[in-house]
């Protein structure tokens, strides 16, 4: 794997730079996490979004140039429909530059984002009117090394008042599933 820094739009970076992918893609690689769907995560991401009642939830892995949610919860039908009446689901890999995980990752600190459109930075994300994103919710997966392996996050097709709630669920989400990887890691077993 490799990693290729993000690129400058006009003056403003919108994704930030992520100075620690090489050595996070080396400690999913050993892992053995974020190149393909885990179906304990996918169970993880169901459960999260049964919990906060959210249209998407995932567990996201961030590696070489993109993102891949190794746990993945959508909507059964796309809630933005195109004019010929198609619409996209959230498929297992996104660019780096959609979406909000990448700003976690790289803050190493939970984002709530209530209503995007609130947040210049956020609201011509491609994943809002991609995806009808509208509120985002998520919290950064640091393992006991203190690498930032991604994120466990949710988001909505809706404005949500996540509060400090939400916040507190969201980052004691990542602490049970860091907890239950690296478990998982010692024990031989895929957590």
């Amino acid at each position: 794997m490799s990693y290729d820094p993000p690129r400058p739009a006009g003056r403003l970076l919108l994704t930030p730079e992520d100075t620690e992918a090489p050595a996070r893609i080396e400690r999913l690689r050993r892992l053995g996490l974020g190149e393909r769907p885990e179906p304990t995560l996918d169970a993880f991401a169901y459960g999260l979004a049964g919990f906060t009642g959210a249209a998407y939830a995932m567990v996201n892995f961030l590696g070489q140039g993109g993102q891949f949610f190794a746990g993945l919860h959508t909507p059964a039908v796309a809630p933005v429909l195109r004019g010929d009446g198609t619409g996209a689901l959230l498929g297992r890999s996104l660019p780096r530059d959609h979406g909000f995980c990448p700003h976690v990752v790289v803050r190493r600190k939970a984002l709530v984002l209530g209503d995007v459109s609130d947040y210049p930075r956020f609201a011509g994300n491609p994943v809002v009117d991609e995806f009808g994103v509208r509120s985002y919710l998520g919290a950064p997966l640091i393992d006991s090394t203190g690498m930032v392996l991604g994120t466990v996050s949710v988001s909505d097709t809706r404005p949500r008042a996540w509060g400090q709630e939400g916040l507190a669920a969201i980052k004691g989400q990542a602490a049970d599933l860091i907890v239950r990887i690296e478990r998982g890691q010692s024990d031989g077993l895929p957590f």
